[in-house]
This record gives C-alpha cells, structure tokens and sequence, in this order.
C-alpha cells in the first residue's frame, strides 16, 4: 500500500479518525445520520507571539466537499483572522461531512501555518527577496503544498522546480556544496556554471564550502565580474561564529573592490529572529525548517445548532455566528455576532461588512479559486495594515 492517500481515499474517508466511522455506524443504526447539523471552525488561541493568522487551505478544503449535500460559508483563502472567530460554518446531513472532518481540519492547520510563518517572515525582512527552500525538510509528496501556502503567505519564489511550475513562477536557487566538491573548486564551479546554465539565470555562487567567506567572494567576484549576481552564505553553525560579522566583512571587501551589484544571499537554519537580525545586511534569505516546519493554526469545528435549533457543547457559544467589521472604525473593527441577527450598521454609524459568505452552496462551488500571486499581493497588503494600526494603536 502506498503511504500517501490518493484524492479519492481522501474524500471516502479513508484518512478519518476512527471514532467518526463508528459514529456514523451508530447514527445508521439509529436512523439518524440524516440528521441536519451546523458546524462552524474556529481556532481558540495561537501559537505564542502571533497576532493574527493567514488562512490558507480553504480552498482546497471547499474541493473535498464539493459533490456534498452542504451549504458553507466561510472567510476567503488568504484573509487574515484572529481567535475565536468563526472562520467557516458547514450545513447539512451530519452524514455528509461527518467522516471528512479530520481531513478538512489537516488541510487547514497545516496550511495556515505555512502560510502565516511565511507572512511574519517576509513582513521582517521586508524588501529582501524570502526563498522557500523548505521541501527537503518534509515528505516530498509535500512540497508543492508547502511552497505554494509560503508563497501566499509572502515569500517572493520557491527552489522546487514542480512547485514553481503549479504557482506559474520560475524556480529560484543557487548551487549545492556537491557541485563545488565535485569540480573541487568555488571558482571553478562558478564559472562551469556560467557556461553551462541558460544566461536568463543569476549567477549566485556558494562560498562557504572550502574557505572563508570573505575572500571565497573575493575570488568569485573577480573571475566572474559583472555576470556575478549574488553570492549565498550558508555558514554551519559548527564554523558560523559571529554571522553578523561575516557578512559585515563580505559587504566591505566587495564594495571596496567595485563589486557593490553583487547581492549577499543567507541560508541554513534561518528564523524570524536571523531576518530580524541580518536584515540591513543581507539582500535575502533562503529559508527552509522555520516554513515547512512552522507550528499548525489549531482548528477546531463544533456543532452549533442541530435540526435548525441553539444547541453546543459546553464552553462553545450556540448558535450560528457571522463575523463583522466596520471599515470606517480605526483599524477595521470586527467582533462575532448571531448570524440570525446581523446589524446592518456599527454603533459609529458605518455599514458592516460580512466576513464570512456563501462558498459552497449543496455541494455547488461559488466562485473559483484566486491565483496565487493575487492571493500573495492581498495577504501582503493585509499584513501590512493590520502592523500600521497596531502600531499607530
């Protein structure tokens, strides 16, 4: 058996906890699984230190349920949400949904935590290039989803050649140390590169495999002169030292001699707080475990009415929810209200907005899924208002 499940064994669900297939035994046998239920998905709290999450995975989650006897509102892929906040509501025969309920919520935790370490990434190292260079970290029946949810939520290209191709981006990357070992020289496996690969791609060369950073530049930058793009530190820890202080001394001796175009790339390891501290040095940053491995957005999904009627577990609210925002508010209010009794204004007069619309309609699909660089672009200017208020707050 292959360990990867294929779409269809998703969608029978075959991937679901066991409890949910005995439950559906017991409703059978009680005459109840036509039972009409709302569920609604939310997350409780965040990972330490998060103010907001990107949700991502939305639309492959409305894919799984599409062909289903369900209604689903929801927030669109790419919005920003904060806890407690219902971030989609499905309606219908508990039965049609109730064993794809651990796929729905693996596809979201996984993906909106991809795409909100992206965001905090990229928002740090603002207008130098992020690289998602985190697939070899992760299965590679992973890969696209990891680099396409790090590409939504802001990182500006990714290493994968099949992943590039899905987001209809080119692939971005430099060179291994094994192409250095193998030709047993930087300079030399810079310039067998040169010859070798198409002119339209940079030329970056890698220049901690055998010598010091430094004066491996040196060399590089003036066998290749202008055609050299970029060079990329990827220092282990072992031999890194003060990090900072390498690439101070990369910078200086490169702009000393006249080779000021040449970019300083930095991988290996890299987290918020090396973009944070590297920043005003490096050009950009390629950056793997941090992304691929980034804490999951815990959801949750809860029954909230059943047969149409108030009715949840304790410690959840009854009821189906909506939630609002006023644009004219500073900083875009929003709080959760009955979805059976939406205001039509906010207390300073400002109409409201509903976050949370119709996606799924008896198992019909709404509208379409945005591409990704549209996607990117919203979550980019998202992130960048909700830091302008909190900040101006």
């Amino acid at each position: 058996m292959n360990p990867i499940p294929t779409p269809e064994e998703i969608r029978r669900g075959e991937t679901t906890d066991v409890y949910f297939r005995r439950t559906m035994e017991t409703l059978r046998k009680a005459g109840r699984e036509k039972v009409r239920v709302q569920a609604e998905g939310h997350v409780k709290r965040f990972p330490a230190g998060y103010g907001y999450a990107v949700l991502a995975g939305m639309d492959e989650m409305l894919s799984l349920l599409a062909g289903r006897r369900v209604d689903v509102r929801a927030m669109r892929e790419g919005s920003l949400f904060f806890p407690e906040e219902p971030v989609f509501s499905i309606e219908g025969p508990y039965g049609e949904f109730c064993e794809m309920e651990t796929a729905l919520l693996g596809v979201l935790c996984q993906a909106s935590g991809i795409a909100t370490k992206a965001s905090r990434i990229k928002r740090l190292a603002g207008d130098r290039t992020v690289l998602s260079f985190g697939a070899r970290r992760m299965h590679p029946a992973l890969s696209t989803l990891i680099d396409r949810n790090a590409f939504v939520g802001g990182a500006d290209g990714v290493s994968v050649v099949r992943s590039a191709r899905y987001l209809g981006e080119e692939p971005q990357g430099t060179m291994p140390h094994a192409l250095v070992l193998a030709l047993g020289d930087t300079v030399r496996a810079i310039r067998a590169f040169d010859e070798a690969v198409d002119p339209e791609v940079p030329r970056i060369c890698l220049i901690d495999t055998l010598q010091d950073e430094k004066f491996e530049a040196i060399r590089v930058a003036e066998a290749l002169g202008k055609k050299l793009a970029g060079v990329r530190l990827d220092t282990p820890s072992s031999r890194r030292g003060d990090f900072r202080r390498i690439l101070r001394e990369v910078r200086w001796e490169l702009d000393l001699r006249g080779h000021s175009h040449v970019r300083l790339l930095v991988s290996g390891g890299i987290g918020e707080e090396d973009v944070e501290a590297l920043r005003d040095l490096a050009d950009g940053f390629g950056v793997g475990t941090s992304i691929s491995n980034a804490h999951t957005i815990d959801f949750a999904l809860d029954i909230v009415e059943v047969e149409g009627a108030p009715f949840a577990k304790r410690g959840k609210l009854s009821g189906g929810k909506q939630v609002v925002r006023c644009p004219a508010c500073r900083g875009g209010a929003r709080k959760v209200v009955p979805a059976r009794a939406v205001p039509e204004r906010c207390g300073c007069g400002g109409p409201l907005e509903e976050l949370l619309a119709p996606a799924l309609r008896e198992g019909t699909l709404l509208a379409a899924p945005l591409p990704p660089r549209e996607l990117r672009s919203g979550v980019l200017a998202q992130v960048a208002r909700f830091h302008g208020e909190a900040e101006s707050g």
